[in-house]
């Protein structure tokens, strides 16, 4: 291995499908699996996705994992993985959550930056469907809180918005956000609303944050237990 050569591997478990995306020599790889049960099968996609760039796993020199919000199994996969990789073989350690990784493949898309020199005074509204009938939300109005919303709420959410709004996201079964949403709202394009591998390799060479942040991970809590404890 050539020195100083970087050998990007960035995971998103936080769920269903699994993805992987490794880079090397100017090369991509990317590989994904469905299932929920992704610590049974975690090393043995890596290792073949390793193979395939005619690599081996201790090359890493960079890991980036997607910290939540998402399933709590999911989500500490990527936390161990990177807490080893840091640890054992000295790999440079990055991490973001949904709500940035979509704002940053929004920001950077023609789509958005058309639409917000059209609406200067536009936000931007990630929405993700959680379980049943509940939502992960960010607005990014200046306050930028990641939510866990019930439908319901995340509706009035919207609907108190005096500006207008760009989403991206996703609802159940990762459908178009347009089912969800009201008219008059901007909905972004496919390409955008989903965490893009390209976006994680990336990203594991931009951001740059302290160890304990890095593997700080981003559960929310239920909208359900939120009301119970007020």
């Amino acid at each position: 291995m050539q020195e100083n050569k970087q050998i990007i591997l960035a995971l998103d478990s936080s769920s269903a499908p699994l993805v992987l995306a490794l880079s090397a020599d100017g090369k991509k790889y990317i590989s994904k699996h469905g299932g929920i049960k992704q610590e049974e099968y975690l090393f043995s996609a890596i290792h073949k996705l390793f193979a395939k760039a005619g690599l081996k796993f201790n090359q890493t020199t960079h890991f980036f994992f997607v910290k939540g919000p998402g399933r709590f199994t999911g989500i500490r996969i990527g936390i161990t993985l990177a807490s080893m990789l840091g640890s054992l073989l000295n790999v440079k350690i990055s991490s973001a959550d949904i709500f940035e990784i979509l704002k940053y493949q929004a920001d950077n898309s023609s789509e958005y930056k058309k639409w917000a020199a059209q609406n200067p005074s536009g936000v931007l509204a990630v929405v993700i469907h959680a379980f049943r009938e509940e939502y992960f939300a960010c607005i990014y109005d200046g306050a930028n809180k990641p939510l866990w919303l019930s439908r319901e709420d995340l509706l009035s959410l919207i609907a108190e918005q005096t500006k207008p709004v760009f989403a991206v996201g996703w609802d159940k079964d990762q459908t178009p956000l347009g089912n969800l949403l009201p008219q008059g709202i901007t909905l972004a394009s496919k390409k955008i609303n989903f965490v893009q591998p390209s976006s994680m390799l990336s990203l594991a060479q931009i951001i740059d944050r302290p160890s304990e942040k890095v593997l700080e991970p981003l559960y929310l809590k239920p909208a359900r237990f939120e009301l119970e404890h007020k």
